[in-house]
């Protein structure tokens, strides 16, 4: 068996690899890989009494998976939909796992163990239509009418809903994405700022729109993630709904 001290040595040489290996064409399984040992490591050093099990429980794995994800013996690749999972669990924006951290500072995630994972909680999975009624309606859907109710670790406000995502206006050619079939969960009671990722409403629409709320220069837009879209000005004709604040597949493989 190896010693902690060992074990922060193995995940610490494959930080370095993977800093060396930069700007060689690293796969973004390689880069999810070497992040994901990289903030174990940060977290044993800041948190002494802590363990590779209470580092698991803290990204929402048990501990058997993080040894196959990272270490001297992984084997495991961290697909897309785990890393968004526990980008989540870390409280990371979606898509940091993806992105190689070349410097002390950008590993200053502020992970600490804290005890056991939060408590989940249920929130409904409606239509586009019905959230596009939310800003007029006293009642844009009725809760015992809902079938599908999935759940989140976000802290979000009571009257949060789910949304499946439709078309690819949001699928990026590279880097982050977020394609057909995934759900959002929208929190209406969010303030909205500029890089936000929105569901919206525009005047003669009839159902919400998925979308980056962007502010450049005074102009406010609509961004989508897929450059063959353009952005859509807003001026007076547009409605924030809600921020989205988790993403997430439905069911995992």
């Amino acid at each position: 068996m190896i010693n902690l001290l060992q074990l922060i040595f193995i995940n610490l040489h494959i930080y370095r690899t993977a800093k060396w290996c930069e700007n060689r064409s690293m796969e973004t399984k390689d880069i999810r890989r070497a992040n994901l040992a990289a903030l174990m490591k940060d977290h044993l050093e800041k948190n002494p009494g802590s363990t590779r099990a209470e580092f698991a429980e803290l990204c929402g794995l048990a501990p058997a998976q993080l040894s196959q994800l990272s270490g001297e013996n992984s084997f495991r690749n961290i697909g897309g939909n785990l890393a968004r999972k526990i980008e989540t669990a870390l409280k990371l924006p979606v898509g940091w796992l993806d992105t190689l951290k070349t410097d002390a500072s950008a590993m200053d995630s502020n992970v600490s163990y804290i005890g056991r994972s939060k408590p989940s909680r249920e929130f409904p999975l409606i239509s586009w239509v019905n959230a596009g009624c939310w800003l007029e309606a006293i009642e844009p859907y009725r809760k015992d009418e809902i079938d599908v109710w999935p759940e989140t670790t976000v802290d979000a406000s009571p009257d949060s809903f789910w949304l499946r995502v439709k078309g690819d206006s949001m699928t990026a050619p590279s880097g982050f994405t977020v394609p057909e079939g995934m759900i959002i969960l929208v929190d209406p009671a969010k303030e909205c700022v500029s890089g936000n990722l929105v569901v919206a409403k525009l005047t003669n629409d009839n159902e919400a729109t998925f979308k980056q709320y962007m502010v450049d220069a005074g102009r406010r837009y609509l961004r989508a993630l897929n450059p063959h879209h353009p952005p859509t000005i807003i001026n007076g004709d547009c409605k924030i709904i809600g921020v989205v604040v988790d993403i997430k597949w439905e069911h995992l493989p």
